[in-house]
């Protein structure tokens, strides 16, 4: 049995794109830049054409369940989806698929996303709700929203404190010494 392969973070490969593309342009000559630019379209095309007929075959052998839900739960497939504009979820679903995937349920929710600008505001509750204060792992959930919906660009955190404990109100009956109230 062979161990799986780790596949490449779909964050830092688009910045790797993106640098070689830019170094090209600022070192190369106008037509090599403008060649290195095709070939990537051209790939991205056929990986594209690719990755729809994966998902045809999928939706048309398997319904809603089985390796459609696998497939949409993989970041690195996800990405890809995203990346194709074959992605069967809406941004909403996808954010919240993200922010699943690195936390529990009840540590961050969204509060607002503005898909005209990519901004979400999220709020972070301020205790884990036993007093130990829950804190979430920001930069793992920011990578996952890289992952799950790019069109995610910025992140504005809130935080939601939890209200204050009250105290304990105790009622009983009195003791049998105490003197009636008049």
């Amino acid at each position: 049995m062979t161990a799986p392969v780790a596949a490449p973070d779909a964050e830092l490969t688009g910045r790797r794109v993106e640098e070689l593309l830019d170094r090209l342009i600022e070192h190369g000559d106008a037509a090599t830049a403008a060649t290195a630019e095709e070939l990537v379209r051209v790939l991205m095309d056929f990986y594209g054409a690719g990755l729809a007929r994966i998902m045809h075959l999928v939706e048309r052998r398997t319904g809603a369940d089985g390796p459609r839900a696998a497939l949409l739960g993989d970041a690195l497939v996800s990405s890809l989806l995203v990346l194709h504009d074959l992605h069967p979820e809406d941004a909403a679903a996808r954010i919240d698929r993200a922010l699943a995937s690195v936390r529990s349920q009840d540590a961050v929710e969204v509060a607002e996303f503005a898909p005209e600008i990519g901004e979400l505001r999220l709020t972070e509750s301020g205790s884990g709700g036993c007093g130990c204060g829950g804190a979430v792992d920001r930069p793992a959930v920011e990578g996952a929203l890289s992952c799950f919906a790019p069109e995610v660009t910025s992140v504005a955190w809130e935080t939601r404190r939890a209200a204050p404990e009250l105290p304990l109100l105790q009622i009983s009956r009195r003791p049998p010494t105490a003197a009636p109230v008049s």
